[in-house]
């Protein structure tokens, strides 16, 4: 009879249990501020100017002012004085040669029969007695351009590394078993 010895061998096992880590990232929208000053046009415009002077007008229809008409009367009556004057002596000069035909008394002195007339008051009479004047000015224009102002703040990304788990355990412990064989006692 033969007996054997047996030996159970058990091996060891190692348990492993990992999850592994979670990596996020995540990063918030810039904000973004806009600030816009309007343009500006600004335009300054004057009126015309119209300028109408009836002076000379009013000095040939009335005389004008008192004081243009005497101006007048005054320079007519100085200007009719000296032609009265030259008149005069030209009649005293024909006069001094009454020996020549055509110089008597009668011929020299009585011809003149016009009376002498009063210088004109009022002013001479035209079309284009009346000034008129036009005046315009350019419109003063000014421009301020727009402004855009823009504002930014950026955020920087936001990671987040969440560890994963590691659990090492043994599961099963190495074993030896040995079985001796049975022994036969009947000896």
């Amino acid at each position: 009879m033969q007996s054997i010895l047996q030996i159970r061998q058990t091996p060891a096992i190692i348990g492993i249990d990992a999850d592994p880590g979670t990596f996020s990232m995540s990063q918030p929208k810039a904000e973004v501020n806009v600030t816009t000053t309007p343009g500006e046009l600004t335009v300054q415009s004057s009126r015309p100017e119209l300028t109408i002077d009836q002076t000379r007008a009013h000095a040939a229809y009335n005389g004008g002012s008192v004081l243009d008409m005497n101006k007048r009367i005054y320079s007519g009556i100085q200007q009719l004085y000296l032609q009265a004057i030259a008149r005069r002596m030209e009649q005293g000069t024909r006069m001094a040669e009454f020996f020549k035909p055509g110089n008597t008394i009668a011929e020299v002195y009585g011809m003149d029969t016009e009376p002498n007339s009063f210088p004109e008051p009022c002013g001479p009479a035209s079309y284009d007695n009346v000034d008129i004047h036009f005046e315009t000015r350019a419109p003063q224009i000014s421009f301020r351009a727009a402004e855009v102002d823009i504002q930014v703040e950026r955020h920087r990304p936001e990671t987040e590394y969440t560890r994963g788990k590691l659990n090492i355990y043994m599961q099963q412990y190495a074993s030896i078993q040995f079985i001796p064989p049975e022994v036969n006692v009947q000896l």
